[in-house]
């Protein structure tokens, strides 16, 4: 396919990286010609210099033969502007980068008059992910599919669990029918388990289930779950926003701290039931003082994120609450290796994987479309959502009897809201939502499971 992405910082850069390791064939729009030359010095895409809102630098860009355009600058406004001039000079689809809560919450109206096929908030997808993990402490990390109906939890097996040294064919008999192991991390080894495969107290392990079995597999597994009622989000920024809204919405008590007075004054108009405190997220008497070692969870969501690591490090010492830390630079996500920072959310990360999950289904309408795309550990697996459409080849027979890839596992079929664990003798159906997880990044539609 051939795309246009609009900005090329963080998440600009990063998207059409992995876009281009996907093999479209990419072209960036920046009017920063230092920033320009560092993402086509790193990949193979075209560069060209100018404002992105201007038709002759589109026209130049290739937007007239383009299949889609991706505007992600600073600014909201420039996005959909870029997309609607897009609209107007080619027929490519369209997808804008919308950050504002003012614009975000009437995100409908603007899509539907600017024809966006999609647009995407990262910190609002980053709070979403963070009020999971909050929702699911002892999970390291949660990823949602078929509409909410189905959670795959990442979480680690602690010392004297049930199923320290169980061979993955007695999981089903030992620990019960609804959960169902997808992913096992056993030291620097990342695989897909069989029915051999050997659980050990330390092992990471990523498993589907229903929502509702969730609290009795981490009791059955000795994990204690427990209840969030109180947090502390470090930043008032749009994300601390977003995330405080959600929380509040269910009840939990929030405290924020943030830097800015300014900002503080906002929040306290904007949040009238969260606690708004003015200070610095590292300084360690402001946070004795705000009864931050009696916190249920600890979010560090500032913009900077060596202050996010400060806070989260200090946090996990001084308090046994859920920590949770946002990380903007990827490279910083890569070396903080075994840092005691809690669970990691990068909203660069969730931008990318909801922009390869649309490109994908734009691939592949016939058999299926991807409706949820998830790159867990480190890029190195995925987990996908398949729609199956009127002529999947998947359903011509049952599981057993199709030729299904090594390297996947179909995890989970969700049918008229009901969840199915899958075994054997199951048959998938058009209408059927499917997940799957493989260690082959790429798959654009169900039928690419079959070898």
């Amino acid at each position: 396919m051939k795309i246009v992405i609009a900005g090329c910082g963080g998440v600009g850069g990063t998207i059409a990286e992995q876009l281009v390791q996907e093999g479209h064939a990419v072209t960036v729009i920046e009017r920063d010609n230092k920033v320009l030359q560092n993402v086509t010095s790193r990949i193979d895409a075209m560069g060209i210099q100018g404002n992105c809102t201007s038709i002759a630098v589109q026209d130049e860009a290739g937007v007239k033969n383009a299949d889609l355009l991706i505007a992600v600058t600073n600014h909201d406004e420039v996005n959909m502007l870029t997309c609607l001039i897009a609209r107007k000079i080619g027929r490519c689809q369209t997808i804008a980068r919308v950050r504002s809560p003012q614009y975000f919450n009437e995100i409908g109206y603007i899509r539907d008059e600017l024809g966006l096929s999609m647009a995407v908030n990262p910190e609002y997808a980053a709070a979403q992910e963070m009020a999971r993990l909050i929702q699911i402490p002892s999970a390291l990390e949660v990823d949602s599919f078929a509409k909410g109906h189905v959670n795959m939890i990442k979480v680690e097996i602690p010392e004297g669990s049930i199923l320290d040294q169980m061979k993955i064919m007695d999981f089903r008999s030992k620990v019960g029918d609804d959960a169902l192991v997808c992913i096992v991390e056993h030291d620097q080894e990342v695989y897909i388990p069989n029915g051999s495969s050997v659980f050990h107290a330390g092992d990471k392990i990523s498993v589907t289930m229903p929502i509702y079995a969730m609290n009795a597999f981490l009791t059955k597994i000795g994990i204690k779950a427990k209840s969030i009622k109180r947090v502390m989000i470090a930043g008032g920024g749009k994300l601390g926003y977003y995330l405080a809204h959600i929380l509040l919405d269910a009840r939990i008590q929030v405290k924020i701290v943030e830097r800015s007075e300014e900002r503080c004054v906002e929040l306290s108009d904007l949040l009238p039931k969260a606690m708004i405190i003015h200070g610095e997220a590292t300084d360690k008497q402001l946070l004795l003082e705000e009864d931050v070692e009696s916190m249920d969870s600890v979010v560090a969501a500032t913009d900077q994120d060596e202050e996010n690591l400060l806070m989260a490090l200090y946090a996990h010492k001084v308090t046994d609450a859920k920590v949770i830390t946002r990380i903007n630079r990827l490279s910083i996500g890569e070396v903080i290796g075994d840092l005691s920072v809690g669970s990691v959310v990068t909203p660069m990360n969730i931008t990318a994987g909801y922009i390869i999950r649309y490109v994908r289904s734009m691939q592949n309408s016939y058999g299926s479309n991807v409706e949820t795309l998830y790159r867990l550990v480190d890029n190195k697996v995925e987990a996908l959502e398949f729609i199956v459409g009127e002529n999947a080849k998947v359903m011509k027979d049952t599981l057993a009897n199709l030729n299904i890839r090594k390297d996947v596992m179909v995890c989970c079929i969700s049918r008229h809201k009901k969840v199915i664990r899958p075994g054997g003798q199951d048959q998938i159906q058009a209408g059927d939502s499917v997940i799957v997880v493989t260690t082959r990044p790429g798959l654009n539609g169900i039928d690419e499971i079959l070898d």
